[in-house]
């Protein structure tokens, strides 16, 4: 384990793997840790077959620092994502993620395309559900606590215990908000979860998505999660210049068998090794 300051944030991280081999960065979704079960064992699996592998815990994950700056939360992760991989000089790396972390990576590609050689991308969020609902849980939900009960109950909830219990200079951070601070973050974050009618991600153009012309793999989702629509990822490939639909390793439906039997919604990647190996290699 190691951690880095950057511009006063402090960052957990873990590189695996022979220094002069392909960087890869691993970036799982949700506010999970780099240690959520399936990636520091795809990790390994990749540093076994020659590539450098960079697992990190995002602003507001794992054992990081609690951040609540940006116009969004995932804009502002993408963009010490992009500061990391110039911090630890693995750039341009092959950014492989899910949920969450795949938003996060688009991102960190339109932030600066230099810094990315490929992206092999699954469980892309999108779609009106998808979003009014995780926009809910994230940001609307711990405003309303904030209104209601002070920073003090906002500390309580269960969507950040793991930060303060991994750090505890978390819950410091957190109470140095006044509630009506901490709502305008939250008001300002939501926006980003704020679909639009014309385009699968964001608010994004035609120009937008034009500027990552690296190669980008995307996995194929099923019309059954609510959270990533595949329509979602059939529409970024479309929309970008480079990129190509490819078959999942597992059931398409895996996403949804796994918030039913509860054993860790990554828990399958290490079945990607083989098949980002031969992407990175390709």
């Amino acid at each position: 384990m190691a951690r880095i300051q950057l511009d006063g944030v402090g960052l957990e991280y873990e590189l695996v793997g022979p220094s002069d081999g392909p960087p890869v960065v691993l970036t799982p979704g949700g506010r999970y840790s780099k240690d959520i079960p399936g990636i520091p064992q795809l990790a390994q699996l990749l540093a076994e077959r020659g590539l450098r592998v960079l697992t990190w815990d995002r602003p507001n994950c794992g054992k990081s620092d609690l951040h609540f700056e940006g116009a969004s939360e995932s804009g502002m992760q993408a963009q010490f994502l992009v500061k990391l991989i110039h911090a630890l000089d693995i750039g341009p790396a092959t950014l492989v993620a899910g949920s969450a972390g795949a938003r996060i990576s688009l991102l960190a590609a339109h932030e600066d395309p230099d810094a990315v050689a490929k992206m092999m991308l699954c469980w892309i969020s999108g779609g009106l559900v998808s979003m009014m609902r995780l926009g809910s849980y994230y940001c609307c939900e711990p405003a309303e606590v904030a209104a209601l009960q002070g920073m003090a109950a906002v500390a309580e909830m269960p969507i950040w215990q793991q930060q303060i219990e991994d750090n505890p200079r978390n819950r410091d951070y957190m109470l140095g908000y006044e509630p009506e601070q901490f709502i305008a973050v939250m008001e300002r974050w939501a926006w980003g979860f704020v679909p639009a009618t014309d385009t699968p991600v964001g608010n994004w153009t035609d120009a937008d998505f034009s500027r990552l012309t690296m190669p980008v793999a995307i996995l194929r989702g099923s019309p059954r999660d609510l959270y990533h629509p595949g329509q979602v990822c059939e529409q970024v490939a479309e929309r970008l210049p480079n990129a190509q639909l490819v078959d999942p390793p597992w059931d398409i439906d895996i996403f949804a068998e796994r918030m039913r039997d509860g054993k860790g919604l990554f828990s399958d990647f290490p079945m990607l090794a083989d098949q980002i190996a031969q992407f990175v290699g390709s």
